[in-house]
């Protein structure tokens, strides 16, 4: 556990020492700003017109604002979550020092953990920046925090999960630049079955449906915690750390 611990801290550093952390939190959070500040003057600006007019118009911070701008922000994790992962073991394998690794005490479970860990701290930061511009909201009206919670906990989930994906997908090749192109394409395909299946009704395309990670974030987006969507993500997460392992054992044994 110790030396998960140091692999976790070192990855996690290394981030900062190049410009990809910088990058992921400085593009998350001004997108993220930008998105926020755009569907907030909408807001006000709707609301003034239908008081003007003698309405009432919408009064529902958490469904006008907060849930829109939070579903979008798992939409922006796709094409940042390829940069965090493509060099976890890519770089490893391109320096020729994933031997050493391979051959260090530290078992390989903790190496996975301790890389998986790094990136998903790192992706904690960049979902953190959304935090300061989502509280501002706290001052001027009064959302509930209960479904920005369970928000939350939804992208934390799907980040952990496709974070994972990355991980396996940087373990099978030395070539960063293509384990960040095939982990945007194998999660533009998870977030896209859905959109496959909304008119199907066929077994086949229930269970496209179900292996979504859309679908199961639009739950959380509304404030509900489903045991099947967290049992999704739990799942999805332990194969693609399993499949890691594995593939750790067959390097160790060409190794």
């Amino acid at each position: 556990m110790r030396n998960m611990w140091i692999i976790c801290r070192k990855e996690l550093g290394s981030y900062f020492v190049s410009p990809i952390g910088y990058a992921v939190v400085a593009l998350f959070a001004f997108i993220f700003g930008l998105v926020f500040y755009v569907a907030s003057r909408d807001f006000a600006n709707y609301t003034f017109r239908a008081q003007m007019m003698g309405g009432g118009g919408p009064s529902n911070v958490n469904e006008q604002i907060i849930r829109p701008i939070l579903g979008f922000a798992g939409t922006v994790s796709l094409f940042l979550i390829p940069m965090i992962t493509m060099r976890l073991f890519a770089e490893e394998k391109r320096n020729g020092t994933i031997e050493l690794l391979l051959t260090s005490p530290v078992e390989d479970i903790g190496i996975v953990l301790g890389k998986w860990l790094g990136a998903l701290l790192l992706y904690m930061c960049a979902l953190g920046t959304s935090l300061l511009t989502v509280a501002l909201l706290f001052f001027w009206g009064k959302p509930d925090w209960k479904p920005v919670a369970v928000a939350y906990l939804g992208l934390l989930l799907q980040g952990a999960c496709l974070l994972a994906l990355g991980a396996f997908i940087s373990s099978l090749t030395s070539n960063q630049i293509i384990a960040g192109a095939i982990t945007f394409f194998a999660s533009l395909m998870l977030y896209m079955l859905s959109w496959f299946t909304n008119f199907a009704d066929s077994r086949f395309s229930k269970v496209l449906n179900y292996l979504s990670i859309i679908t199961h974030l639009d739950n959380f987006s509304k404030g509900l915690v489903d045991l099947k969507d967290v049992v999704f993500y739990v799942s999805f997460i332990f194969l693609a750390l399993f499949l890691i392992l594995r593939q750790m054992e067959s390097l160790r044994w060409r190794s």
